[in-house]
């Protein structure tokens, strides 16, 4: 992005108080916001009599929502910029929050909840996009940890928080207070964020987004992590916290300490992520082959779920979250492989897939559980959880297996070019002339 004199004598200082901070807590609120209905489900449902399928909808909404205006905010972002983007969506985003506030049907909290997600739709790539303009490609895995690492923050402040402000006020003042800073944070970005010029130029057009689609790095990070980073969203932010009420039998007070344990584990997830990330890439191990380490891991927690471990399922809810977040990783990749001037598409493209791939797991988990009655108590059984998890595992696994065919065909690649090498060194060697 082009920017003006005051932007480039802007030291590191100005630039986290100015741009990251800003930036950063527009995707606080957006993980606040996304995950807030994994504590609000026992007050919905016992409002509105929701249905599992419904309140699967009516939570996913957001990602439907949220993936429908990528590509349109991605282009705005390389056209006109973060700040002006973002400003305009997060008011949006505020507008949407007070509707649910004050929406009285089904149908009408979920049009709200999806205005909600078309007005956070640009906050973690907008201040992606804000950030690369000052920083090297080489700290971007760190920069997007510690943005990740807010994000966390957001979604702990979603569970017990949420929980203790409960005891105030009903969901619907919630919702009115979330209006208020949604709006505020919006405002905060207009005032303090510098001005940058605008890139101007013709719009970006289809074929400039479907090169990023065929970029190969794109297509190699999205076949392993993808369906991982959907399943990570989708569930973290509704039905692990449904897992525990009806299979661990756990209380709201022990379901919301747990949901906090495991989004506040995001916090340091994500650093911890983006320092293995630089420290195995300083040792010559691609991201990529980083991220295939965690998405084993996280599959691995996820058919322990399936096997219903019940000496520790609160445990197994912690690290459903913590290894998780290794997912994050995708935004990383795919920041140091593309173009910066593609850096908003390449971010919205990829949220496009991940937010859709979040709504129909959301929203299809709900559904599989759907499928078995209810106890008394209005408590599902563990199998139908247990069958719900195992379609996650078998979904995940063409990806896992891909890279793993992958991989070994590159080392056959290298270990072939290595051989050519030695051999040429034999043959030619004796010809040389001694030093």
């Amino acid at each position: 992005m082009e920017t003006d004199q005051s932007q480039s004598r802007l030291n590191g200082v100005a630039v986290f108080f100015y741009v990251f901070l800003p930036f950063a807590l527009g995707h606080y609120l957006s993980s606040l916001l996304r995950n807030v209905n994994a504590v609000l489900a026992p007050h919905l449902v016992g409002a509105l009599a929701l249905t599992p399928g419904q309140l699967g909808l009516l939570t996913s909404a957001f990602f439907f929502a949220f993936a429908l205006v990528q590509l349109p905010v991605g282009i705005a972002l390389d056209r006109y910029g973060p700040r002006k983007v973002q400003v305009v969506l997060l008011m949006l985003a505020a507008t949407g929050a007070l509707l649910f506030a004050t929406g009285r049907s089904f149908g009408q909290l979920v049009l709200a909840r999806a205005i909600i997600g078309c007005g956070l739709g640009g906050c973690f790539m907008s201040a992606v996009k804000a950030i690369s303009t000052w920083i090297s490609p080489t700290r971007l895995p760190s920069v997007q940890g510690y943005l990740i690492a807010v994000g966390g923050l957001g979604a702990a402040s979603a569970t017990m928080p949420v929980r203790m402000l409960l005891q105030h006020t009903d969901w619907r003042g919630l919702f009115m207070l979330l209006a208020a800073l949604t709006a505020c944070s919006g405002l905060l970005i207009w005032l303090v964020t510098p001005r940058s010029k605008a890139p101007g130029g013709a719009l970006p057009t289809v074929r400039s987004v479907l090169d990023v689609y065929r970029a190969p790095a794109f297509r190699a990070t999205i076949s392993l992590v993808l369906v991982p980073h959907a399943i990570f969203f989708g569930i973290q932010g509704l039905w692990i916290g449904r897992w525990l009420s009806d299979v661990a039998r756990f209380p709201d007070a022990a379901v919301a300490y747990l949901l906090y344990m495991g989004m506040a584990s995001v916090i340091f997830g994500a650093i911890a992520v983006g320092m293995i990330t630089e420290w195995a890439g300083r040792r010559g191990i691609e991201a990529l082959d980083v991220a295939a380490v965690g998405v084993f891991l996280f599959i691995v927690v996820q058919v322990v779920i399936v096997l219903n471990w019940r000496p520790s399922l609160q445990l197994l809810s912690v690290l459903f979250t913590l290894v998780g977040t290794i997912t994050g990783i995708e935004y990383a990749i795919v920041a140091q492989s593309l173009p910066r001037t593609l850096t908003g598409r390449a971010a919205t493209c990829l949220n496009l897939l991940i937010f859709i791939g979040a709504f129909l797991v959301q929203a299809g988990f709900g559904l599989i559980v759907g499928l078995w009655r209810p106890d008394t108590a209005g408590h599902f059984p563990a199998l139908a959880y247990r069958v719900a998890f195992g379609v996650l595992v078998a979904l995940q696994m063409p990806g896992l297996l891909g890279y793993f065919h992958d991989f070994l065909r590159r080392r056959q690649v290298k270990c072939g070019i290595a051989l050519l090498t030695q051999k040429e060194e034999y043959e030619i060697g004796s010809l040389r002339s001694p030093r």
